[in-house]
């Protein structure tokens, strides 16, 4: 005997929008907001990472300049701690592992630029399996963080 479950859109009053993992937004006092003032009034990005070594921001600029001159390996390594700094601040957010990282949130932009930036050198080492899965990551934490990443 089969039971009809009705509309697998609605579910009582529950907004179906709000039934997965909700968006992580940093905090705004996170280091990558001082990071990015100080980027901005032309503090070189090494300074900045030694003064801020919390912020994935200065880590994914570091990886972004050593990509450019060739350094992939430093990159690689750069863009690694960016991330990992990135993890630690969402999952002091409240990030459990899934859910979108929206890059509307400016103070998201630099975990997701040290993200971008650790597949893009995991590529370039030839850590392939790595590299597509640090794509997907940053697919799933927002489909429009590459594209506007590549356009800046």
């Amino acid at each position: 005997m089969s039971q009809p479950i009705g509309n697998p859109s609605r579910i009582g009053d529950l907004d179906p929008s709000r039934l997965g993992p909700q968006p992580t937004l940093l905090p705004e006092d996170h280091p990558d907001v001082e990071a990015a003032a100080r980027l901005e009034q032309g503090e070189e990005a090494i300074d900045i990472a030694a003064a801020l070594p919390a912020s994935s921001l200065a880590w994914a600029v570091l990886a972004d300049e050593a990509y450019e001159e060739g350094r992939n390996v430093d990159s690689y390594a750069y863009a690694r701690v960016g991330y990992h700094r990135g993890l630690d601040a969402l999952r002091k957010a409240g990030w459990r592992g899934a859910g979108p990282i929206p890059w509307s949130h400016e103070v998201n932009r630099g975990f997701l630029r040290a993200l971008y930036a650790l597949g893009r050198a995991a590529g370039a080492i030839g850590e392939a399996e790595e590299a597509d899965r640090v794509r997907q990551f940053l697919h799933d934490s927002d489909p429009e963080a590459k594209g506007a990443i590549e356009a800046r």
